[in-house]
């Protein structure tokens, strides 16, 4: 109990410090963004500085389209990407576009009466003219505007594609701990049902251990019996029930560990195991059984494949609810071995085909869905072979199929 207890105080430890974590460097992300929007708004008012400096000095004096040097030094102010790549408008007091930049492609100058006529090619043009008011909009959703006074002109810029990038860092790194958390939980889940299949596995060979007394001492019973002279018939089923308990026993020691395979003519057990089942089942169900004459030599756990064809005959008669027809058919074919129990039960939908392997599930009011579940385990992870529902309509019956190599 103190463990158990010391256990849950160092797991709340380690989710309150992730936790802590987590808000650390959220917070640390937006202490970086706000530092590089900080640096981007001061590159702007470096450039409406140079800008205005510009407009105030030469616009007045010379022609840009007389001054060749002038024309360069507008150009190093508006075309310089490895400066500024923030999208920007710039805007006169008309509210006509003065010029603009890393909005849609390049940004070039063109024309021949200064600063008012800088724009973009004509497609990016048309573009940013069309969507003007739009990208406004953003533009002051995302920055304040800078006015530029001398000039009667304001700067309307957004955020650079490194601070788009970064505005959602913190929601990829939301998600990656989110899946880190679910991979956690998965792990943490699986643990737990390991545990829980070593307890049942103790369990299974427990009682194993436990049924081994009694089931001497019944053997003893017996012996005296058959001194006492009673019926030898009653002395048979007992003998037979005797063997069955064995049989079971031994099933429950071999849970939790590899089983060992032996040569085994299949044909001969399916027909023992099918035999013991009529025998002790409902007379108002019709058997039929189709088997080879000739032995079929398959790598096989006789206790284990048994315990198969008996849930499988079990899971059928209950589907036909103790009356109907059961049939199970064996052959071979293409160097493999096919067993196929029928019955005439209530069947199941397609969508009900892998599930009824999965342990738990059940489509009666009692029990627990280990049967099919336990058959799939025995079939495909002890022997190698296959296990599915080959047919079933509703109302009508279903016929599941195992396949196993021959030996």
């Amino acid at each position: 109990m103190r463990f158990t207890l010391n256990r849950n105080i160092i797991r709340w430890i380690i989710i309150i410090s992730s936790f802590f974590i987590v808000l650390l460097i959220l917070w640390n992300t937006y202490s970086f963004f706000q530092h590089f929007k900080s640096e981007e708004r001061a590159k702007m008012k470096n450039w409406t500085l140079a800008y205005t400096e510009y407009v105030l000095t030469f616009t007045d004096t010379t022609s840009l389209n007389e001054n060749v040097e002038t024309n360069r030094v507008v150009d190093n102010i508006i075309t310089d990407t490895s400066y500024i790549v923030t999208p920007m408008i710039l805007i006169d007091s008309n509210n006509d576009i003065i010029s603009y930049r890393n909005i849609y492609g390049k940004n070039r100058i063109k024309g021949n009466s200064g600063p008012a006529n800088i724009y973009n090619n004509r497609v990016d043009s048309a573009y940013v003219h069309d969507n003007k008011n739009r990208l406004i909009n953003r533009f002051k959703r995302e920055n304040r505007p800078l006015v530029l006074k001398s000039i009667n002109q304001t700067l309307y810029y957004g955020n650079s594609p490194l601070l788009n990038k970064l505005k959602y860092y913190p929601l990829a790194l939301l998600l990656i701990i989110v899946l880190f958390a679910g991979v956690v939980f998965f792990f943490y889940k699986s643990s737990k049902v390991a545990e829980q299949n070593k307890l049942w596995t103790g369990m299974a060979k427990e009682t194993a251990h436990q049924i081994g007394t009694p089931l001497s001492s019944l053997v003893g019973w017996t012996e005296i019996l058959k001194s006492e002279q009673v019926n030898p018939e009653y002395i048979t089923e007992i003998e037979k029930d005797i063997d069955r308990l064995q049989t079971i026993t031994d099933r429950f020691s071999k849970i939790g560990s590899v089983p060992k395979l032996e040569i085994t003519d299949i044909v001969d057990t399916t027909k023992n195991t099918y035999q013991y089942l009529i025998s002790r089942s409902s007379k108002l169900i019709d058997f039929d059984i189709i088997c080879p004459d000739h032995s079929i030599k398959v790598n096989l756990n006789e206790q284990l494949y048994s315990w198969t064809i008996e849930n499988l005959v079990k899971n059928a008669i209950d589907a036909m609810k103790g009356k109907g027809q059961l049939k199970l058919e064996l052959f071979e074919a293409n160097k493999q071995v096919y067993v196929k129990v029928s019955d005439t039960g209530k069947g199941i939908t397609k969508s009900q085909f892998t599930k009824i392997f999965e342990p738990g599930f059940t489509t009666k009011k009692r029990g627990w869905g280990l049967g099919l579940s336990l058959a799939k385990r025995i079939v495909e992870d002890y022997h190698d072979g296959k296990i599915k529902v080959l047919h079933s309509e509703i109302d009508k019956g279903t016929t599941i199929q195992i396949a196993l190599k021959t030996a």
